[in-house]
């Protein structure tokens, strides 16, 4: 399985359970493995045959800024679906953290892997 990978994917978004979380913007962080549909990439060198990286940035921000979510685990599962769906891969690995949100905590947050379904 070949897989593309996008690491230290910062973004800010409104998340979290706490009124204020609804109002101030928070950085996450996002660390995501995908595997590739096909490995034709991989011998034809042409882009038509591979994931591209900005399109899968580009909608992950698009869904981050179209909906407020209350969890690290329900936007981790959205934005692997999102990569299963709209890109058609058979594997994603999808890590979501809050930085600096608890006192003397670096980072908090999730993983997930989900696979396609025949």
């Amino acid at each position: 399985m070949d897989i593309i990978f996008l690491r230290d994917f910062k973004v800010k978004a409104l998340i979290g359970i706490y009124p204020w979380e609804r109002k101030v913007q928070q950085t996450i962080r996002l660390d995501l493995e995908i595997a590739l549909p096909s490995s034709l990439a991989c011998q034809s060198d042409h882009i038509e045959d591979a994931l591209d990286y900005a399109c899968i940035v580009e909608r992950i921000n698009a869904l981050i800024k179209e909906k407020h979510f209350s969890l690290l685990e329900a936007l981790a599962e959205n934005i692997a679906l999102t990569i299963l769906q709209d890109f058609h891969s058979p594997w994603v690995k999808v890590s979501v953290a809050k930085l600096s949100i608890i006192p003397g905590v670096q980072e908090l947050g999730i993983s997930i892997e989900r696979k396609l379904l025949a």
